[in-house]
């Protein structure tokens, strides 16, 4: 299986580096120093990973046969796919791969669909699930314990418990205050 692991950013230096925008929890066994990687668009790839550093917060990569700063940049916005084992999972069992959580089922504590995980995108401070609603509308859903409090791989479900607003429509906000005001 093949999973998304990184996104050159832009060049980083006149050598050949290039900034990462990492989308793995485990970037030290994907991104690591002999790593081989196909890429998107394929014609870019494949990339061997010739050595790797962290910068200001940043990983930055260098790639066999990326000497300058010109081959750098004509990388830029090129995605780093890795093969991986399905079968295997992390080691933890509060942690999942994202080909784990694609395509998961979302729903609340009691039953209501709240859509399907389309993507998740890792951010510095937290993961996020990306929920396609019924409608095609988009939600964005912190992938945190107090709000994801269940994943259930076996019937392919995220159970969650959303604070107020966070998948509330808006007709339905304006619904309830209206119901709220009625009553006051």
């Amino acid at each position: 299986m093949q999973l998304v692991v990184g996104r050159i950013g832009r060049a980083h230096g006149i050598k050949g580096e290039v900034t990462i925008e990492v989308r793995t929890d485990e970037p030290e066994l994907r991104l690591g120093p002999g790593a081989r990687l196909a890429t998107d668009p394929a014609s870019t790839g494949p990339l061997t990973i010739e050595s790797g550093r962290v910068h200001s917060g940043r990983l930055l990569l260098r790639f066999e046969g990326v000497r300058d700063r010109n081959a750098a940049e004509a990388l830029r916005g090129t995605l780093l796919i890795a093969e991986v084992d399905p079968e295997k999972l992390p080691e933890d069992e509060d942690e999942f791969y994202d080909h784990q959580l694609m395509d998961l089922d979302v729903v609340t504590a009691d039953g209501t669909e709240v859509g399907r995980i389309t993507e998740i995108s890792h951010l510095p401070s937290q993961d996020l699930f990306i929920v396609e609603r019924p409608d095609g509308s988009e939600v964005m859903i912190p992938f945190v314990e107090e709000i994801v409090t269940e994943i259930d791989l076996e019937e392919q479900k995220a159970v969650i418990d959303p604070p107020p607003g966070l998948i509330d429509d808006r007709a339905e906000i304006a619904s309830a205050r209206d119901a709220g005001e009625e009553s006051a």
